[in-house]
């Protein structure tokens, strides 16, 4: 009987000590638990305030991106206000300069317009002028030209030249009307390189072959035909 009643206290220990034992590992994993889930708050907390902060930077950044593309579109309308400005004085002053053009042209005309012919030189190739499909200015032309310069260097300033250039019919048109503009140029680059002759107080015109002498029907007048015709207007 004791035998029976020690087994039964032993088992009852036994029991006991389990349950015990059980008790203890649950309140440990929970106060583990607990730990992880304090910390997992604040890290939450934490992260939270983090966004909260970025979201802040955030905000001040898109503001002043915003004042930048605002400041820009200012600078971009006063840019564009200035290009108009500038376009707008360019074509005053092109307007102004085509006026100034038109009023020295039509200043030109009207001097020209009064002035009256005085003398006339024609630099032909009996006379020593250009020879056949020569457009270099002779040393004969020269000392003409010099000769009819000084006729009139009282009042150089004052005298108009007008220089025609001529051909013969040999040849195609195109190239004759070019040959005599060549030589005009002859003759207006001397008188301006030689004598100081104003360029605007010039000018040159070439005929080719459309103004002949006497035909083209013989070498002596084809020969004549090659000639510079200088006339001088006071």
């Amino acid at each position: 009987m004791r035998k029976s009643l020690f087994v039964i206290a032993l088992s009852a220990f036994a029991v006991g000590s389990t349950a015990c034992a059980s008790k203890g590992y649950v309140n440990t994993q929970v106060g583990s638990t607990n730990k992880k889930v304090d910390t997992l708050s604040q890290s939450l907390e934490e992260t939270q305030e983090r966004t909260r902060q970025n979201e802040g930077k955030i905000g001040e950044v898109d503001q002043k991106a915003g004042q930048a593309r605002t400041a820009a579109d200012n600078a971009q309308k006063s840019a564009n206000a200035a290009d108009q400005k500038a376009a707008a004085a360019d074509a005053k002053a092109a307007a102004a300069a085509d006026a100034a053009r038109m009023a020295s042209a039509k200043a030109d005309e009207v001097d020209k317009s009064t002035k009256r012919l005085v003398y006339e030189v024609v630099l032909s190739e009996d006379s020593g002028g250009f020879k056949f499909g020569n457009v270099n200015l002779p040393d004969e032309a020269k000392a003409q030209i010099d000769q009819l310069v000084s006729r009139v260097m009282a009042d150089p300033k004052g005298a108009y030249f007008e220089i025609e250039g001529h051909t013969d019919n040999v040849g195609e048109k195109a190239i004759n009307e070019r040959v005599g503009l060549a030589r005009a140029e002859s003759v207006k680059r001397y008188l301006y390189e030689q004598h100081k002759i104003p360029l605007h107080r010039m000018n040159v015109v070439s005929y080719g072959e459309d103004r002949p002498i006497d035909g083209n029907k013989t070498a002596a007048a084809r020969k004549a035909n090659r000639r510079v015709v200088i006339r001088i207007l006071v």
